[in-house]
């Protein structure tokens, strides 16, 4: 489907005049015109006048109309959402001793019962607000495309629209904070209308498999953090060791497993767009395996399914290289295994029962959805983990390659339609960075992928935390590397795109500083958004706070940095963060919410807080250090106490240890000495050339060889003193500049001034010279006589 088409079937009505004008963009474009030969009367030429005119309207006029409407819209949603809060606050039960705002039970029923209805109208504006902005975006990358691929020849504008789409909140914006807000008053009005006691959630991933559910978090890492990321994680958790081997000896000195994943999609991409789109339960399919195929390695299928609070469970099954094919075409069943499983238990076992499922689960999703392969995704991969311990899991993958797999081409195919993988990837065992690949046929990531899995009982870590709203990470929810494979290398097969794509080009790296003070002030104005819910509730901790702190979303958000502090530990759990780092709005804020935290939490409640169990330390708080190891953070609160005996680290771990630096940086600094000693000889040899030459009288020529001793004698000193200095800059790691432009400018400066005075004094005796000779009788005649122009004396009355 062309993607006019699918923008039409995508409007909302109420917004239809709202969505970008696709049909006027393409008439500016001239798509429809047929290329040729410029001269031809029916095909005008393309000016500079049309091209204004199509940038004109697409970046300016499109993208500010689409930009507008979305910021209007999205703070439309969140005034009728603080309207709802304000209804809600009258009808929240309080203490006898107070004053009951509504005291007809009916009434209060009635209120809920409204307020639930228009939290219904907001959610599903919210959500069409979200798609709103989604295809919107689709809409300008597509417009760029068609117009560098027409006009590229002298105009492409992609790399200025993603600039400005990068600068326009409407395709970035989170609506986390007001989804929470939501889901609290969604609980608290249902509460209200069923008469049933409001308690605390269950925990998410509870009644689920305790082995295959995940909440998971994604960051971008740019290449010269990767380091850094590495260190401060090993300081906490070990890296996982893959060990193919029976051998029990620990082989610290084998290299991080390079990860294969072959993922499936039909040929209309429906799982692509499912998971573009979040769809309920979006799932993927891939084959996945360690090293190279020739060395017969295990060789997985996996189903996973990801919910919308970023929960995760999978189905996979083990199979060998030569049973993948006949799985999935559904010939092969594992029916060897289940009958061992089955011989073991005598009939019944439950987990041959389970292998069954997962087979069925499998080959019908596989059946049902006509999959094939499509995209293989190459990586290296760093884990860490403790043994036997999953609740913490962190993988950073680096040299991603993604890799058409398909057979859409009947007539050049990437992969045999015959087969499940490329052979000539496989039988040739290549590896990173794949230099014989078309260059259509792959796409290399820039920036490394740092992936972290929680359970969902998993207390708060809070160096995790540190390290996840870090200048060292760049948050990328939901990325995945199959959706970005499959924009990257099939954009002519499908009408969404991800909105990471716009940020793909941009410098991810920030200023440590100014990352910390865009997390404080973001806490501050959660604490704000939080308090706004939870202020109205009364003394005690009410049902609604207690819905809003334990829901998932929260705890998922507190995943990112948006955990309690920890002076809130026992009191509702609200983020506090120090007045220091906050504007004055977000100042004040924070002092309301304080005063009415103070106010709504009673000494009994604070006391059972005190006393509930889960205050209780666990195993991941005793294993992990309660304390920030990031300079920045630390240097911008309180200093914690440290346990007996335990020091603060005062070296980084990149800096301890013997210097090692490469001899190149040595050879460096030293060919630059050595060039400095060159032109100081030089310069010394020149002015004892010149003061030798001259004569007693010639005192210009005297002079000058004293000046180019001079010089010759500062680019000595100064070459011997750059060079001592870069030597202990470099022996001392800093991180100062090694380029000075004194020295080279005082040279130059300073010989071309000689220079300039040289010739002048020479021209000045050659004038002074010429004016007694003329005093003298003698005057200069010109040779007319064809043959030459030289220049004679002829003394007057020769002739």
């Amino acid at each position: 489907m062309r993607f006019g088409k699918t923008l039409q079937n995508s409007i909302y009505p109420p917004w239809k005049d709202k969505y970008i004008d696709y049909a006027k963009v393409k008439r500016l474009l001239r798509e429809n015109e047929i290329d040729g030969d410029e001269s031809d009367n029916e095909v005008q030429p393309w000016t500079e006048q049309d091209e204004e005119a199509f940038v004109q309207e697409l970046i300016n006029v499109q993208l500010d109309k689409v930009n507008a409407f979305q910021s209007e819209t999205s703070q439309k949603l969140r005034e009728q959402t603080a309207a709802c809060e304000s209804k809600l606050s009258s009808i929240v039960k309080k203490p006898a001793d107070q004053e009951q705002p509504v005291s007809d039970e009916t009434e209060r029923r009635k209120v809920a019962s409204d307020v639930l209805q228009e939290l219904d109208n907001i959610t599903k504006e919210v959500s069409e607000l979200e798609k709103y902005s989604r295809i919107n975006f689709t809409g300008f990358l597509k417009a760029a495309k068609k117009h560098d691929r027409k006009r590229g020849a002298r105009y492409r504008i992609r790399a200025l629209l993603q600039v400005r789409l990068s600068n326009r909140p409407f395709n970035t914006e989170d609506y986390s904070p007001l989804l929470n807000r939501l889901a609290a008053m969604y609980t608290f009005a249902r509460e209200t209308l069923e008469q049933k006691p409001a308690g605390p959630q269950k925990q998410v991933g509870e009644g689920r498999s305790a082995h295959d559910a995940y909440v998971s978090y994604k960051f971008w890492v740019h290449s010269d953090n990767i380091l850094e990321v590495k260190t401060h994680i090993l300081r906490r958790l070990p890296v996982l060791l893959y060990n193919p081997t029976t051998s029990k000896e620990l082989d610290v000195s084998q290299k991080d497993p390079t990860i294969t994943s072959l993922y499936f999609d039909n040929p209309q991409f429906d799982l692509y767009n499912e998971k573009v789109a979040k769809a309920p339960e979006a799932g993927s399919l891939r084959l996945r395996w360690s090293g190279d195929l020739n060395d017969k390695p295990s060789i997985f299928l996996e189903k996973k399914v990801v919910t919308d609070n970023d929960s995760s469970h999978e189905v996979r099954v083990q199979l060998k290289e030569k049973h993948v094919m006949e799985f999935l075409r559904g010939e092969y069943r594992l029916e060897k295994k289940i009958n061992r499983l089955e011989g073991v238990a005598y009939g019944e076992s439950q987990e041959a029962e389970g292998l069954k499922n997962d087979v069925e689960d499998l080959q019908s999703f596989i059946k049902k959805n006509g999959l094939q392969p499509m995209l293989r995704a190459n990586y290296t991969r760093t884990a860490f983990q403790i043994p036997g311990d999953d609740r913490v899991r962190i993988s950073l993958d680096t040299n991603l390659a993604l890799i058409r797999e398909d057979s859409l081409d009947p007539e050049r195919p990437c992969r045999d339609p015959e087969d499940w993988h490329r052979r000539d990837i496989d039988d040739n065992a290549m590896q990173y960075p794949f230099s014989s690949i078309n260059k259509g046929e792959i796409v290399r990531f820039p920036h490394a992928l740092l992936e972290i899995k929680l359970r969902p009982s998993t207390r708060h870590i809070e160096w995790l935390n540190d390290l996840m709203v870090s200048h060292l990470v760049k948050e990328a929810p939901r990325f995945s590397k199959f959706a970005h494979g499959v924009a990257q290398l099939f954009e002519d097969y499908i009408n969404t795109l991800p909105f990471w794509l716009s940020e793909l080009d941009q410098d991810i790296r920030r200023n440590p500083e100014t990352a910390f003070q865009e997390e404080q002030e973001r806490l501050a104005k959660r604490a704000e958004e939080e308090m706004v819910v939870g202020s109205f509730l009364g003394s005690k901790a009410s049902p609604l706070q207690t819905m809003m702190v334990g829901s998932p979303i929260s705890r998922m958000n507190a995943g990112r940095g948006m955990s309690p502090a920890r002076s809130s530990v026992g009191t509702g759990g609200l983020p506090i963060p120090g007045p220091s780092s906050m504007s004055g709005a977000a100042r004040e804020g924070q002092a309301e919410a304080e005063r009415k935290r103070q106010i709504s939490i009673a000494r009994p409640g604070a006391q059972q807080a005190e006393g509930d169990e889960t205050a209780e330390p666990s195993y991941l708080s005793n294993l992990f250090p309660s304390f920030s190891m990031s300079r920045y953070a630390q240097s911008h609160r309180q200093r914690p106490r440290l346990p007996p005996g335990v020091e603060a680290p005062t070296v980084w771990i990149k800096d301890s240890g013997p210097v090692r630096v490469e001899s190149k940086v040595w050879l460096a600094n030293q060919r630059t000495f050595i060039k400095w000693q060159h032109v100081s000889v030089l310069l010394a040899s020149l002015s004892l050339a010149l003061y030798n030459a001259a004569g007693m009288d010639n005192m210009v020529a005297q002079v000058l060889a004293i000046v180019y001793t001079s010089f010759a004698v500062f680019a000595s000193v100064w070459g011997w003193y750059m060079h001592e200095r870069r030597a202990r800059l470099i022996r001392e790691r800093s991180g100062k500049d090694l380029d000075n432009l004194i020295g080279p400018v005082v040279v130059c400066v300073g010989l071309a001034a000689a220079l300039v005075l040289n010739f002048v004094f020479k021209y000045r005796a050659a004038l002074s010279e010429l004016g007694n000779d003329q005093n003298s009788g003698v005057v200069p005649v010109v040779n007319t006589t064809g043959e030459s122009n030289t220049l004679g004396l002829v003394k007057q009355g020769a002739y």
